[in-house]
């Protein structure tokens, strides 16, 4: 009985959440999380971020009913990010790819914790507390090292269905249980590993092309100037073009110059520059913040404006810059040395 877009929105997202989470979990037990010292800048960056685009989003939208979308220019989408940067290919050092990955990694983080405090409904106690059940065996399964991954998918599913019940969105159970999947098993081996690897694929080119073409349609009937220049488009796409290059980059810099942290490997101001426009690639996470901020068509099809607007605006200043980037330095003449 229920509509097709909420199977997507509140199903199978839930399923690339549950990804994002198995990546989140290995990233800080054994990968780029682990040191802290590697995450002071690209975490700071993703702080910039997050705030300046909500911040130039809000001074277009000040007093006006689409304030509630401040966090649609927030986001970032890990995938196209690094589809773009894959296709500078090796001209771009490898540095490069770790630093957009951290903070891309770091965004989405922020991204669900956002969507956990300010996306939440009407809170229904009774099923929250039962969504804990399921929970509390998620991690007893995690702490005995289960081998077996059937019970944590059945266990995270029923968890789905009372975390939906409860108005705290539903998305976040698959995050929960993917926290929960243990990184070894008693016998050594990675579950973690085996269902991430497993479900990649599934995630890229199935979960996501499906969720873009049921929310990404923008609807040109009638559409107006005076509608693409509107302040939540606008907020949108400059929040995503411009805020992300400021926030970024401009914490990059300040940190870098202040000695508080170092620059990625091999790296130079245009690649950071590529890097911080490529961060304003928002189109999965901006649209389902879209998605969970307004449920008129009208202002709905004012966000996909912004977001494709915005996306696609900073997709290629960032392969530009990267490019660019790439080509001088490899221009550049060795350095010779002394024998």
């Amino acid at each position: 009985e229920k509509p097709l877009i909420l199977w997507i929105n509140d199903g199978l997202m839930a399923v690339f959440f549950f990804l994002i989470g198995l990546e989140l979990k290995r990233e800080m037990l054994e990968g780029k999380l682990k040191n802290p010292a590697d995450v002071i800048l690209p975490g700071m960056a993703a702080v910039g971020g997050m705030v300046v685009p909500a911040l130039i989003f809000v001074a277009f939208n000040w007093g006006l009913p689409s304030m509630s979308g401040w966090a649609i220019p927030a986001a970032t989408d890990i995938a196209f990010a690094l589809g773009i940067l894959a296709l500078v290919g090796t001209k771009a050092p490898t540095s490069l790819k770790v630093f957009l990955l951290t903070l891309a990694i770091l965004d989405d983080l922020g991204a669900i914790v956002i969507i956990a405090l300010f996306y939440t409904a009407d809170l229904k106690l009774d099923y929250l507390f039962l969504a804990l059940l399921p929970l509390a065996g998620l991690i007893w399964l995690n702490i005995k090292g289960a081998h077996r991954i059937a019970p944590a998918i059945l266990l995270g599913t029923i968890m789905w269905f009372f975390v939906l019940k409860s108005g705290v969105h539903a998305t976040l159970a698959g995050v929960i249980t993917a926290f929960c999947i243990p990184l070894k098993d008693k016998w050594g081996k990675s579950p973690l590993h085996a269902l991430e690897h497993g479900l990649t694929p599934y995630v890229l080119y199935l979960i996501v092309p499906i969720f873009a073409f049921a929310n990404a349609g923008v609807v040109l009937t009638g559409l107006t100037l005076d509608q693409m220049l509107a302040p939540l488009p606008i907020g949108i796409a400059l929040g995503l073009i411009v805020g992300k290059q400021l926030g970024v980059f401009g914490v990059t810099f300040v940190m870098v110059k202040a000695g508080l942290a170092r620059m990625p490997t091999g790296a130079n101001w245009l690649h950071i520059y590529g890097i911080s426009c490529l961060a304003g690639i928002g189109f999965t996470m901006s649209l389902f913040i879209g998605g969970l901020s307004f449920a008129d068509a009208t202002l709905m099809n004012e966000v996909r404006i912004g977001v494709l607007s915005g996306s696609v605006i900073s997709a290629i200043l960032g392969y530009t810059a990267l490019n660019v980037a790439s080509k001088r330095q490899s221009a550049q003449p060795a350095t010779p040395t002394v024998g």
